[in-house]
């Protein structure tokens, strides 16, 4: 949720009986676990749906490792306009996301090869490590003014290179591109020692 979203809810009180955040003006907030743990799902309404009255909605679905979706639901006039958003906090998808624009899938052949390796052949670690610091190293690339070149570097030198050096065994080159990656743009994106990329 952006700043906009949480001054509408930073005044709701939750209301037990119908488990969900209730604003005075009659603005809900309704906040759902996954029910394996990984994530949740937030629903909000402008004005109350009890007694199915008519309202306008957000939905954002958001996961641990800083990925989200959200649909909009605009129903102020008779044209019930829907609008659906997306957004990562792993700089390895949102490259993709970049390099392919309007066709980008989540299930593209990149990150289903990105995925295999990094649950059979990454250390846990390391992975853990990855989802923390990610989402810190996309939010200042998207500060960045040149930011559509940072994340074509990021496509060719490290999702491009790595997918091809695993599709052809070369397993050790990919672990080690794949780290030396996020030490790379945690060091030039997250600690600001440089502003100069290193081919990794």
């Amino acid at each position: 949720m952006d700043k906009n979203d949480y001054d509408k809810i930073k005044n709701m009180e939750y209301d037990i009986h119908r488990q969900r955040y209730v604003g005075e003006d009659g603005r809900e907030l309704r906040v759902t676990p996954y029910n394996d743990g990984k994530g949740y799902k937030y629903d909000y309404y402008d004005k109350s749906t009890y007694n199915n009255n008519s309202h306008s909605s957000s939905h954002i679905k958001s996961d641990l490792n800083g990925n989200w979706e959200r649909t909009d639901n605009d129903r102020s006039d008779e044209k019930n306009t829907q609008t659906h958003t997306s957004g990562s906090g792993c700089y390895l998808t949102t490259a993709c996301m970049k390099h392919y624009l309007n066709e980008f899938k989540d299930d593209c052949f990149e990150l289903t090869v990105l995925r295999w390796f990094r649950d059979n052949y990454v250390n846990e670690s390391d992975v853990r490590h990855y989802y923390e610091i990610a989402p810190k190293i996309v939010e200042n690339i998207e500060k960045e003014e040149k930011k559509d070149i940072i994340y074509n570097y990021i496509y060719d030198n490290v999702v491009d290179a790595c997918v091809e050096a695993i599709t052809n065994g070369d397993y050790e080159f990919a672990y080690n591109r794949y780290k030396n990656s996020i030490i790379s743009f945690e060091e030039t994106f997250v600690k600001n020692t440089t502003k100069v990329l290193k081919k990794v």
